[in-house]
């Protein structure tokens, strides 16, 4: 940003909360619309149907606008515009050079939405550590609630099917979302875990500290292989970045509290075991869902190499997936529980971030997008002695997402809040931040 913020401890209460709620709103009314139920079902890729927070989304976007005018002023530093302006360049030339450009635009506009506009909105909203801490915990409470509705959903057998049963915690997102109620609960979980490891003593640790047990819980009933392996892998580089000896103490205790709650209390003992030992079988005895996402990720390299440079197109993923694939892909996932009907989900995209990108906007693309994200992890790494707590929080979100785009991509209603969060983490790397 053009200008300074003041370095506040953010996470030891807020005294003028009213007041920056209010300056906050746009961004709280993003968060808070998740917990809306989506109506329709979650695409991949660049595609996704629009929900009531993407709308939000654009009012955030707008009203940012609207104050960078009205303030007549460069709004980013030049590093700042650099870093987060670098995807469209991959975006634009994909889309220029698709083999059906006009079919390309609606993935031009949503990937712009996603990468740049809202993170960009959401950097430029917050003004300094106390703004990123509401937005912080806001994202804590909205976890919260979607892990409780989760954790209903599986004591009362109404969640997604999940190995016949309706016991899958999807939250509000529905079956055909499942990794939506899974990925919210990860961004709690992370940034409470930041918050715990970077905060003094006070009632900000012990409230941190509380959350993350709870939110555990929704985490294992989610049943979501790639948001357990991305949250444990992103909260232990939180604890080794906290010290060594606290990381061993933190993983010793951890590891107590798991023993307890699978082992003593079985809490959903049997599927998380099973699905734990899923997670070594993927190269010796996959099952069909794993073999699915094998032979889209060759479909998508297939495209590439045929496209090296450009890719195939933004949204050309769908269109070229048959005849990149081999006989092994399926038709599709089956959906069903959480008040829905049965239905077949078809499967559109790679489910790998870096994957999609690179079938579909080629070198050039992955290259852009990819530098940003780096430069925004390198920003956040170099800034640890302005602040633990933001740098945890921060760091711990961007890795999150890094280690989860290998099982991951965008679609579905949940991906706008990963725009926030990479806004959230952009304020932390990118903000001219002074001492007080």
């Amino acid at each position: 940003m053009a200008t300074a913020v003041a370095v506040v401890p953010p996470f030891d209460g807020v005294r003028d909360g009213v007041r920056r709620a209010v300056a906050l709103s746009p961004v709280l009314l993003v968060i808070a619309l998740l917990l809306v139920p989506a109506a329709g079902g979650a695409e991949g890729g660049t595609g996704g149907t629009g929900t009531v927070a993407d709308a939000a989304s654009g009012l955030l976007v707008l009203i940012c606008l609207v104050r960078v005018m009205r303030d007549g002023r460069r709004p980013l530093t030049r590093g700042a515009a650099v870093v987060l302006g670098l995807p469209v360049l991959g975006i634009c030339l994909a889309a220029i050079t698709s083999h059906d450009p006009a079919a390309s635009l609606p993935g031009v506009a949503r990937y712009v939405q996603i990468f740049v506009l809202v993170p960009a909105a959401v950097l430029l909203t917050i003004r300094d550590r106390r703004d990123f801490a509401v937005i912080a915990w806001a994202l804590v409470a909205l976890a919260l609630l979607q892990g409780a509705v989760g954790v209903t959903q599986y004591l009362t057998g109404t969640g997604a099917s999940y190995r016949g049963e309706d016991v899958r915690a999807v939250g509000t997102f529905g079956p055909t979302d499942v990794m939506g109620m899974a990925t919210v609960v990860s961004y709690g979980l992370v940034v409470v875990t930041g918050i715990a490891l970077g905060s003094g003593r006070g009632r900000a640790r012990t409230a941190a500290v509380v959350c993350a047990g709870l939110l555990a819980v929704p985490l294992t009933l989610s049943f979501s292989r790639g948001a357990w392996i991305a949250t444990v892998l992103a909260c232990a580089l939180q604890l080794l970045l906290s010290g060594l000896r606290r990381a061993g103490r933190v993983a010793l205790v951890t590891g107590a509290l798991g023993v307890v709650l699978v082992g003593g209390f079985g809490v959903g003992s049997a599927m998380v075991k099973e699905r734990v030992t899923s997670i070594t079988q993927v190269a010796a005895a996959p099952d069909q869902s794993v073999t699915d996402r094998y032979t889209m990720w060759a479909a998508a390299g297939r495209m590439w190499r045929s496209e090296p440079v450009t890719g195939v197109g933004l949204k050309g993923f769908p269109q070229y997936r048959d005849s990149h694939a081999s006989v092994a892909l399926s038709s599709g996932s089956d959906t069903a529980g959480a008040g829905a009907a049965f239905q077949r989900q078809p499967l559109l995209s790679p489910h790998n971030m870096y994957l999609l990108v690179l079938s579909e906007q080629g070198l050039v693309g992955l290259v852009a997008l990819a530098g940003s994200w780096a430069a925004l992890l390198v920003g956040a790494l170099r800034r640890r002695s302005r602040g633990a707590d933001c740098a945890l929080v921060a760091t711990g979100l961007l890795s999150w997402q890094l280690i989860d785009f290998c099982y991951a991509d965008i679609g579905g209603p949940s991906t706008v809040l990963m725009s926030v969060v990479l806004g959230l983490a952009a304020w932390w790397s990118l903000a001219e931040v002074r001492r007080a």
